[in-house]
């Protein structure tokens, strides 16, 4: 996964849209779920809500299924997943009533997980089709920059391998939770250390403050893979039958739909 994430800008985006277009219409009274516009909101959010379910997991599990890398369709995954939920939330036009009440709060249950699932898959390095790296290629990875640190000299070169020496990781489901906080933490004290040189390259300087936060950023990976594939395993123990209780609803929201304000007629 990219240390940018993309997909998340691309939903915070479109919900902002959305919402502007849903403001336009709801002037004089937001849709009720009955009219065009609601239909219609509801329609594209279930759609989005399937390709979300099905599209990233055919991917994955189907050997036949190889248009594209999997990484793609795990943005993409995201993306559907954020839109679509919201989607069928304004649908809803605030009525929750019912088996509609019972979906809408199960979709924010699955929403929010995903969200808690992302935040745990992207502990762990992968290539820019999805596979996860195993902790041979994280320590041949961490080799590397050690002897690239070593290789820094002078006064660069000390204070370098005075910041190794100090850095603490720790281990476990603290390191997965708490990694955003722990790389800031370090970061600040790489840049109060190597404020205090005087008359280096800042080229060369800022060249060093790169490779030992790389060099943290792969300790911290290499402390927290087990921890992580463990919390992973757990987490989709709940977001699976979760998402598969979302779908049943679904189905049976849009079918009593369909079924009282059609075939009833």
């Amino acid at each position: 996964m990219p240390r940018y994430a993309n997909e998340l800008t691309f939903a915070l985006l479109a919900i902002v849209v959305i919402t502007a277009l849903y403001a336009v219409v709801a002037w004089d009274g937001a849709p009720g779920p009955g009219t065009f516009i609601g239909h219609g909101l509801g329609i594209v959010g279930f759609l989005l809500m399937l390709a979300t379910e099905t599209v990233y997991t055919l991917r994955k599990r189907l050997r036949g299924f190889q248009y594209g890398q999997t990484g793609i369709w795990l943005r993409v995954h995201i993306f559907t997943g954020i839109v679509g939920p919201y989607l069928v939330l304004l649908h809803s036009a605030g009525k929750f009533n019912g088996l509609a009440g019972v979906l809408t709060f199960v979709t924010l249950l699955v929403v929010l997980s995903g969200f808690v699932g992302r935040y745990i898959y992207t502990a762990t390095p992968r290539d820019m089709d999805g596979a996860e790296a195993d902790i041979l290629e994280l320590q041949r990875e961490i080799s590397e920059t050690d002897a690239r640190l070593q290789a820094v000299g002078g006064k660069l070169g000390e204070v370098a391998r005075r910041i190794v020496e100090t850095e603490q990781v720790g281990a476990g489901w603290f390191v997965v939770l708490a990694r955003g906080y722990l790389r800031w933490r370090e970061r600040r004290r790489v840049q109060a250390e190597l404020a205090s040189l005087q008359g280096e390259d800042r080229d060369k300087v800022e060249a060093l403050a790169g490779l030992l936060e790389d060099h943290y950023r792969l300790l911290l990976q290499a402390h927290s893979i087990v921890a992580m594939r463990r919390m992973l395993a757990w987490w989709h123990l709940f977001h699976v039958p979760m998402g598969a209780v979302l779908f049943t609803l679904a189905f049976i929201h849009v079918f009593a739909a369909v079924y009282y304000s059609t075939l009833l007629r």
